[in-house]
């Protein structure tokens, strides 16, 4: 197997200078190889630069490798990075306890180049086909936006976030408008098409990494926007309410509009320990409700 040297990143954490020069010897002509000497520089590359495999001495001056595998393990954002341990014992208890704290393989000292090489490309091969597998299954099949268990997740990190940091979380929810009579005069295929279409005028008006637009099912879309207040909140849905009549999609049996459209309800909490996040997502179905008795293709707020 031929690598892209610049697709995967290895981190190697030994206290041994020699041993580092001897493992980016032998994987720098396939991988882009970070290198730490020392825990903290070992945790902060991983949680900063997050490699795709981190090669870790169990023995380090400063902390036990395992100890370091264990809060990689312990982190949402470190958890998925496999850890091959680099370590002098073999015994199989010390073996053993690797694997159960979430060690994915060993290489024992002194290394032998070719079981180096072989071990970190199967790892690789391994977390390349896991990702695949994870972002597939975050993934709506149609729309190819983000679906409702990869939203479910995100609403959860940003109210855990919002709750620590006492930043606004705001939530829009938009509906297609009389997208059972789209389906039923145009028919299904173009009824797919419609909402291909609104989904990639959602996610085109989506910058910030932290946002979200995720298909939750059937015509119905939500958007999550971090830390974002009611006004901000308002203003952005306002904003996609016009994207998506801007694409001028042909709605005969929409009444009294000929187009496309949608409506939307925009909710804003402040979390706090004692607050569910149910009464946020409660809060956006609420207003897009009003939304649709009020007219559709329009976007009433809801603040908490």
């Amino acid at each position: 197997m031929t690598e892209n040297k610049n697709t995967h990143t290895i981190l190697a954490v030994d206290d041994s200078p020699e041993n580092l020069d001897l493992i980016k010897n032998i994987l720098e002509p396939y991988y882009t190889v970070k290198v730490a000497v020392q825990s903290n520089l070992a945790l902060h590359i991983a949680t900063t630069q997050l490699p795709d495999l981190i090669l870790l001495d169990i023995m380090l001056d400063d902390m036990d490798g395992y100890e370091i595998c264990h809060q990689l393990k312990s982190s949402d954002k470190t958890r998925n990075i496999p850890i091959i341990f680099l370590t002098a014992k073999r015994s199989e208890e010390d073996e053993v306890h690797g694997f159960r704290i979430g060690g994915s393989d060993y290489i024992t000292k002194p290394f032998s180049p070719s079981i180096v090489l072989a071990r970190v490309r199967t790892q690789i091969q391994l977390k390349t086909k896991s990702d695949l597998l994870e972002k597939l299954a975050s993934l709506d099949g149609l729309t190819e936006i983000p679906n409702r268990r990869a939203f479910d997740a995100a609403l959860e990190r940003q109210w855990n976030q919002s709750k620590r940091t006492g930043m606004p979380l705001s939530l829009l929810i938009a509906d297609i408008d009389a997208f059972k009579q789209y389906n039923d005069y145009y028919g299904h295929p173009m009824g797919d098409e419609c909402l291909k279409s609104v989904a990639g005028a959602l996610q085109k008006l989506t910058h910030r990494p932290e946002d979200l637009v995720a298909r939750m099912g059937g015509e119905e879309f939500a958007i999550l926007l971090p830390n974002t207040d009611s006004i901000g909140a308002m203003l952005r849905a306002e904003q996609y309410r016009e994207a998506v009549e801007n694409l001028k999609i042909p709605h005969t049996k929409h009444n009294p509009n000929t187009f496309v459209t949608i409506s939307a309800g925009a909710a804003t909490l402040q979390a706090h320990a004692h607050d569910d996040v149910a009464n946020l997502l409660k809060a956006a179905d609420d207003a897009l409700y009003q939304a649709k008795n009020q007219g559709r293709n329009r976007v009433c707020g809801n603040n908490l």
